[in-house]
């Protein structure tokens, strides 16, 4: 395997590529970084946003912020986690586009969970990564 992970979506499985994620990431030997949950607390205190599309936009922020403090890129991800309150397509639209957006093209295996709440009743989204943290 020449790449660090490979992304495989076999013919016996739905081809979620087009959607933007993978159903199977093999990960190369190496070391793994294992990203807890993130939600919509900024370093500087701001205060949470009510809509899911603002606390949406803080969790990315801390996802980049967790990439770059271990040198990782979205292409380094192998999985996500991705925890919303009321989970419903609107919602999950509403989220899972601004995901996309800061993926910039990786495609790793994503899992989507609905749940009654987080850790604090002001949190809509929770966001957890595994990453193959580069050498």
């Amino acid at each position: 395997m020449t790449e660090k992970i490979l992304r495989v979506n076999p013919p016996g499985l739905p081809d979620s590529a087009g959607i933007g994620y993978s159903q199977i990431s093999i990960v190369e030997a190496g070391r793994t970084a294992y990203v807890s949950g993130q939600v919509a607390v900024s370093s500087d205190g701001a205060p949470v946003p009510e809509s899911l599309t603002g606390q949406t936009k803080i969790v990315i922020k801390n996802l980049r912020s967790a990439l770059d403090a271990i040198g990782a890129a979205p292409s380094d991800i192998a999985i996500m986690r991705i925890f919303v309150v009321d989970l419903c397509p609107e919602r999950l639209e509403q989220s899972f586009a601004l995901l996309l957006e800061m993926l910039n093209g990786a495609k790793p295996s994503i899992t989507g969970v609905g749940v009654a709440a987080l850790a604090s009743p002001e949190f809509q989204i929770e966001v957890e990564m595994t990453v193959r943290a580069p050498d």
